[in-house]
């Protein structure tokens, strides 16, 4: 019995040993951020099935001065997808058949054919119930990318942020937080910090600040506003005495979102200088700090005049995330998708 157990507690390490190199061997993947490749046949492409969720991964950021698309679109026909191919970063593969199949789902692996890769596998039995279910669930497909990409810069930002950023959260808000790197400097108030890459043309920002909690009305857009725009005029003025920071509110969205599996105010929109010429995107996270009963709030805003915005505002997003509370542990973000685990022996 005894032999047994060695035996198979040595099956076991050789198995783990053999998925561990499997996995290193692998090649990173290749691709940009937020870039998709999309596995379905040339024809399905084209018709209404692909068509829909080409649409769904066309939209536009919400908050952004100027229309933006949220992913780069590449697809391919199956008969192409070879090991060049297959080493992409963000893949959906397209899987249409009634006989394997009698209802639409989605499920996701992680690093098949390469380290840092996600595949969203979507299997339907017909094309018209293919395109009810991607239409239907657009925003669950979005979200599922973007959370993809904000983990992995979330893994960036453990290895390179901005030291003085983490200092400032801790020491003014007993807050875990990472921030870009390229973020030196630093303007305190009171409850507040706003600190900047002070980049003439591409600058990224992040602010902290808190408030009292005062129940389920603090999380009202009218609410968050007030506060943000009360805030900002205090701390983050203009050259000239009747210039400071304000919000565009009619260009503003808001939406309860999940962080570490608690309830956050997503708040994104635009931002301007009021009096002057300013301006651009911001993204805001405001969250309940239970153990002393206050709303804190971390945004990050750009201004990147005559340049693309997307990747600058996600990357401050990414970085909202970092965000510990007092006695919160870190996590990754949740995908909100099912995972696909994959055997040792399938990945050799």
């Amino acid at each position: 019995m005894k032999k047994l157990k060695y035996f198979i507690l040595g099956v076991c390490s050789l198995s783990f040993l053999a998925s561990c190199e499997s996995s290193l061997t692998k090649p990173t993947a290749s691709g940009r951020p937020y870039e998709m490749l999309v596995v379905v046949g040339d024809s399905l492409w084209q018709r209404p099935a692909g068509r829909a969720l080409f649409d769904v991964l066309d939209t536009d950021i919400p908050g952004l001065p100027q229309p933006e698309r949220s992913f780069r679109i590449s697809q391919t026909d199956p008969s192409r997808f070879n090991q060049i191919l297959n080493i992409f970063r963000n893949i959906i593969l397209v899987d249409i058949n009634k006989k394997e199949y009698t209802q639409t789902k989605m499920r996701f692996v992680r690093d098949e054919y390469a380290r840092s890769q996600i595949i969203l596998h979507i299997q339907s039995p017909t094309e018209e119930e293919f395109r009810q279910f991607v239409s239907s669930h657009s925003q669950q497909i979005i979200d599922f990318f973007v959370r993809v990409e904000m983990n992995r810069l979330i893994k960036q930002l453990k290895d390179k942020h901005s030291v003085m950023v983490s200092d400032l959260a801790k020491n003014m808000f007993d807050c875990e937080f990472m921030a870009p790197e390229e973020i030196q400097s630093y303007k305190k108030g009171k409850d507040f910090f706003w600190t900047s890459s002070n980049s003439a043309t591409a600058m990224v920002n992040i602010c902290m600040y808190s408030y009292p909690y005062e129940g389920p009305q603090t999380f009202t857009k009218q609410y968050v506003l007030n506060k943000r725009d009360s805030v900002m005029k205090k701390n983050i003025p203009g050259s000239q005495p009747n210039m400071y920071m304000a919000t565009d509110t009619m260009a503003t969205f808001c939406r309860p979102i999940s962080v570490k599996g608690n309830y956050a105010y997503e708040t994104r929109g635009l931002w301007y200088m009021e009096n002057d010429g300013m301006g651009g995107p911001f993204v805001s996270h405001s969250r309940v700090d239970t153990v002393n009963n206050k709303v804190i709030v971390v945004e990050g805003f750009v201004f990147a005049p005559e340049k693309m915005k997307r990747g600058l505002i996600r990357r401050v997003e990414g970085a909202l995330y970092t965000l510990n509370l007092p006695k919160e542990k870190e996590e990754e973000l949740e995908l909100g998708i099912p995972e696909i685990e994959i055997s040792a022996k399938k990945q050799n």
